[in-house]
């Protein structure tokens, strides 16, 4: 089984130039999972509210339009779908949906970006904590994976320019210590798990600098799985070669 993770940052303006497309071949996900989708369904056309073959379930943004929202298709049929963490504040800003499988939960989240200022950075620290006590609660029920654009890189090889970057948003303290604590309570960043000194590998890039080009990146979206599934674990990749966004998609194959 292959679950694919993609920040699309707008999905109606994929099916231009044929990036949707490019994307379903080149990941072919049995699983995907969209973040910053920026529309609701009925913004969608067919193909992309429905793909062959794939179930779909959306959380979009109650605050305004055309903002954050994510996005689960699924070809196996999920046992339950869950819409957010039950915590309005989060829950209407559309950052959270989960699917339940026989043997683990799916968790599809668009963490916030703490840019625009204290308060979201506040609020962002806040979001994290609430779903990592969230994620527990599920993980006592079975084994938990968790998907995403998390906004923060954890360590200096995860982003081009770490030093330039330590006062800002995205790779504070404050973030970073965060995903220490993801991984002390058992959840594996599996990418790095298996691929411990690997450089330059970078899932989003600075669309105004064309930064990609340089690939002058940040490693901020990740696959985490809760270390009762590690067993299952066979790859996770990175996939800079699907364009379409300022991000590119990540995938894990599980057995």
């Amino acid at each position: 089984m292959r679950i694919v993770s993609w920040n699309v940052n707008g999905l109606r303006s994929l099916s231009k130039n044929g990036y949707w497309e490019a994307f379903l071949k080149g990941t072919k996900p049995d699983i995907f999972c969209l973040q910053e989708t920026k529309a609701s369904p009925e913004q969608l056309d067919e193909a992309m509210r429905s793909p062959a073959g794939f179930s779909s379930f959306f959380s979009s943004s109650k605050v305004k339009k055309g903002y954050s929202g994510v996005a689960l298709y699924s070809k196996i049929e999920p046992l339950s779908i869950i819409y957010g963490m039950g915590i309005p504040e989060f829950d209407d800003e559309g950052r959270l949906v989960g699917a339940e499988y026989d043997d683990f939960w799916l968790l599809n989240v668009y963490f916030p970006n703490g840019g625009q200022g204290p308060h979201r950075i506040e609020y962002k620290l806040r979001f994290y904590d609430a779903f990592l006590a969230f994620a527990e609660k599920l993980r006592k029920q079975k084994p938990v994976i968790f998907c995403g654009d998390v906004n923060t890189a954890h360590e200096e090889i995860d982003l081009a320019r770490p030093k330039e970057n330590q006062v800002n948003t995205g790779f504070l303290p404050e973030e970073r210590a965060w995903i220490d604590e993801v991984v002390n309570a058992g959840y594996v960043d599996i990418y790095r798990h298996q691929n411990p000194n690997r450089t330059a590998a970078y899932t989003y890039w600075d669309l105004f600098t064309h930064a990609r080009d340089r690939n002058v990146g940040w490693r901020i979206d990740y696959f985490f799985v809760a270390n009762e599934l590690m067993s299952h674990v066979k790859k996770a990749e990175i996939h800079p070669d699907i364009y379409g966004s300022d991000h590119c998609p990540t995938s894990l194959s599980i057995s």
